[in-house]
């Protein structure tokens, strides 16, 4: 049986064991008849013209998983940040950990959206906030309302700063042959407050997993929002992150993507404006090899005047790896004044890597500073025989060249801990081990 055949077949049986009587129930049954009439996309599609998921469709994937295999603190310690205290939403296979987690009900709330979906306690922000900046009509984000039920919950209430930053984390132990999951998570940040959040899926084994994410971030008035997705998965994992982002006036939401493994990595990353005077940030690195393939596929939509957006991109591909970048601005006719900078700056190590980029901008206003560019090319070899004329080696170097490369992407990380990781995992990318890889 084909995967979506397998998964229209078993929705009627998600939906008996989530209740069928939900007030979600005509959400999921609109999303569902939406994906059985778009199917996955092909590339068809313009937006997944360089992107193919036919290879990764071929696998037996189990939908649901037959039996709970519990993991040790200490068989995954080194993912986590364990430097600093942090709070902690944790999935093994999908189903929450309740031992690995560290949630909290003070202050601020972090916790399941099992429960936000389901406690009648949570129906009104539910009703306020989830599936309402999603799409509607993208079949994979579709896909995964049909199936929405387990994922994190974060609400700051207003004028409160998060005491310490938040870890997402999703393991994948291999105990089924292929899995797919499905996680949603759904993030709430009042006026005035302030959060830290990262994110991270990690197989602990080589079977073939796929994940089909999607993360709705809500930042109201004056409102900071960081998010960092760490992907440095094994060669087996494949990941379809959607995360849809809506910023209200005066807010600042960054979302700082870090893309170093997994077999095939999509990002699509989506931003709507709905108040003057705020700034959206998107940062990424991205450094592949053998036949990895990730694509960026970002979108920020410009409808309030006085407003800023900043894209950085960086990618460095070897072996036969595959990048795109197809990041979109849209400035409507009401965006005066609006600041848009959008960079996509790559480098080929190798004959055989590919990038595929193509920035766009569609502007409506007639008063903007907007400007895109992309950059492909290889290391220069000037600066290589400068540095190898003053006795450094030629492999350091090199490294020394890409990590200078990456550096204004990782400069923006705010949380030292983490920044020295990311640093760990590119000099370990690179060929110069510092540390331990993660």
């Amino acid at each position: 049986m084909e995967l979506k055949e397998k998964l229209l077949s078993s929705f009627m049986a998600f939906e008996e064991r989530v209740d069928v009587h939900s007030e979600l129930h005509d959400v999921r049954t609109l999303a569902i008849k939406n994906f059985e009439n778009k199917g996955f996309p092909t590339k068809k599609e313009e937006s997944w013209k360089y992107t193919s998921l036919s290879a990764i469709l071929k696998n037996d994937f189990t939908v649901f998983p037959k039996t709970e295999n519990a993991i040790q603190y200490s068989d995954v310690k080194k993912y986590f940040l364990h430097e600093i205290d942090t709070y902690k939403v944790v999935f093994v296979d999908g189903v929450f950990s309740s031992h690995l987690s560290s949630t909290t009900h003070e202050g601020v709330d972090v916790c399941l959206m099992s429960s936000a979906l389901n406690k009648p306690k949570y129906k009104m922000v539910i009703d306020s906030y989830f599936n309402q900046i999603a799409s509607k009509d993208e079949s994979l984000t579709s896909l995964n309302t049909a199936f929405a039920n387990e994922g994190a919950y974060i609400n700051i209430p207003k004028s409160k700063v998060a005491d310490k930053p938040i870890e997402i984390m999703y393991f994948s132990t291999g105990n089924e042959t292929a899995l797919l999951v499905q996680p949603r998570n759904l993030v709430i940040v009042g006026e005035n407050s302030h959060v830290q959040i990262i994110e991270r899926h990690q197989s602990l084994n080589n079977n073939p997993v796929l994940t089909n994410s999607v993360t709705e971030i809500f930042a109201q008035k004056r409102a900071i929002v960081d998010y960092y997705k760490i992907q440095n998965d094994n060669l087996e994992a494949n990941l379809i992150d959607n995360t849809y982002v809506s910023q209200k006036q005066e807010s600042h939401v960054s979302v700082h993507t870090f893309s170093f493994g997994g077999n095939l990595t999509r990002n699509n990353l989506n931003f709507y404006h709905f108040g003057e005077r705020l700034t959206s940030t998107l940062n990424g690195i991205t450094i592949i090899g053998d036949k990895q393939h990730v694509d960026h596929y970002t979108l920020v939509n410009h409808a309030s005047p006085n407003c800023e957006s900043f894209q950085d991109y960086k990618g460095i591909f070897t072996d036969r790896s595959t990048g795109v970048f197809n990041g979109k601005v849209y400035v409507e006719k009401e965006a005066q004044k609006t600041n848009a900078f959008q960079k996509s700056n790559n480098i080929l190590l190798s004959d055989k890597a590919t990038i595929n980029a193509k920035p766009q901008l569609e502007i409506f206003a007639d008063d903007v500073k907007c400007s895109h560019g992309c950059t492909v090319g290889q290391l220069d070899e000037t600066a290589m025989f400068y540095m190898q004329q003053r006795g450094i080696p030629k492999k350091e170097a090199k490294a020394l060249l890409m990590y200078a490369f990456s550096n204004s992407v990782i400069e923006n990380i705010k949380i030292p801990e983490l920044k020295q990781r990311i640093t760990t995992i590119i000099a370990n990318k690179l060929g110069v081990k510092i540390g331990f890889d993660l």
